[in-house]
């Protein structure tokens, strides 16, 4: 019997921890999807905190990460069953679905320590509760053969946006910004990918910090447009090790979460930068730190011939003015939804994608992107109704 794999929900919580996104994919064919439903579930701010904390190697605790693991699945669950409705779709013409999961530990083998890497929200429940079929834990495999774990959306960016002819950078900034560089005319082991830095994580806790929590995010820009950019504060930024690294590389709240925001506004009080020009110059770190990236030479690809944003940082109007002046004109930037696909729901699409290739036994890494030894088959599967979704 063969897999018949065809409508997929995608799943993605992403390390801002606003909430969880997901996405009611159809595949009618090798290189075609369509989105069917998108449905964004937010975190009451009570799990928010808790998942901040948990994260946190001080305050985190393993009893709290059980139960956190298991609350996560029931929200996740509720998030599936929502956006299937939104369809009109029943859970019974679900084939599958792909939970990213919530990573609360990230750590990239370097310097000779192996890698490990964790996320939450429990598939056992997702399964249980949808009664479908649910893969998660896509990280790990890649690590296990030697991979950083990340970033996994070059697996979907590849399928769908390469163009011959075209070198193309997919630039996904959410809690940290990363990017995809591809080219049409050469295989995906030649697909450049990494992390370039921290995208709306160090961003968005400088605005919940300067509101007392009232904003979780600094909503059109707004704050950022009313401070002017501290250059000695950015400089510092500038000097962190993470941005000196070759890739392939990946970071996240390990790196720039608490403590380097603490050291940030310190470092930025002490320059004279009042709160709005803190937040300007988080603005503009992620911009250049992102825009560097995309004009730098990549490992034998033709230079880019556009950018394609996505993430929530696409809806930042101060970041994307800023990201588009880096570029300098040399590169056109443009959005993911001019290609039909909404910016928050792009995560969540490919990892509906990669949940379909691994049921249907293909490798869905890259290598190239990962720093992987070999292709390999991501993904744990726990079993729903009518397993292995048999034609």
């Amino acid at each position: 019997m063969g897999l018949r794999v065809v409508t997929v929900v995608g799943l993605m919580s992403g390390t801002s921890a606003d909430g969880v996104d997901a996405a009611l994919v159809r595949f009618p064919a090798p290189r075609r999807f369509e989105l069917l439903s998108h449905y964004h579930l937010g975190y009451e701010p009570e799990l928010r905190a808790r998942l901040l904390k948990v994260a946190d190697r001080a305050e985190g605790t393993i009893d709290e990460l059980c139960r956190l693991n298991f609350i996560l699945g029931e929200i996740f669950a509720r998030a599936v069953l929502a956006v299937i409705e939104k369809a009109g779709f029943a859970p019974e013409k679900v084939d599958l679905i792909g939970s990213h999961g919530h990573t609360v530990r990230h750590l990239p083998g370097r310097d000779g320590i192996p890698g490990a890497t964790l996320q939450i929200g429990e598939a056992s429940v997702i399964a249980e509760r949808t009664g479908i079929t649910t893969v998660c834990d896509f990280r790990s495999r890649d690590m296990a053969a030697g991979g950083q774990g990340a970033p996994l959306v070059p697996f979907f960016d590849y399928h769908f946006f390469a163009e011959p002819g075209r070198t193309r950078v997919l630039l996904n900034i959410g809690g940290i910004a990363n990017l995809t560089a591809i080219n049409g005319d050469l295989g995906p082991e030649r697909v450049v990918a990494y992390d370039t830095g921290p995208g709306n994580m160090l961003l968005d806790g400088l605005v919940r910090l300067m509101t007392g929590g009232a904003m979780d995010y600094d909503r059109d820009g707004r704050i950022g447009s009313a401070g002017r950019v501290n250059e000695r504060l950015l400089s510092w930024a500038l000097g962190h090790p993470f941005f000196a690294l070759t890739p392939p590389k990946t970071t996240g709240r390990e790196e720039f979460g608490q403590k380097f925001l603490e050291r940030f506004i310190a470092v930025g009080l002490e320059a004279g930068a009042s709160w709005p020009d803190l937040v300007a110059t988080a603005t503009a770190l992620t911009a250049e730190t992102a825009g560097a990236a995309c004009l730098r030479p990549m490992d034998g690809l033709p230079p880019a011939d556009e950018v394609i944003l996505s993430g929530g940082g696409a809806r930042n109007p101060l970041l994307v003015r800023m990201l588009r002046e880096r570029l300098g004109g040399r590169v056109a930037l443009r959005t993911i939804d001019e290609y039909g696909l909404p910016s928050e729901a792009k995560e969540a699409v490919a990892f509906a994608f990669l949940a379909k290739a691994a049921v249907e036994g293909r490798p869905n890494n890259l290598p190239s992107a990962t720093g992987a030894q070999k292709e390999v088959v991501m993904g744990k599967i726990v079993p729903g109704r009518g397993y292995p979704c048999a034609e």
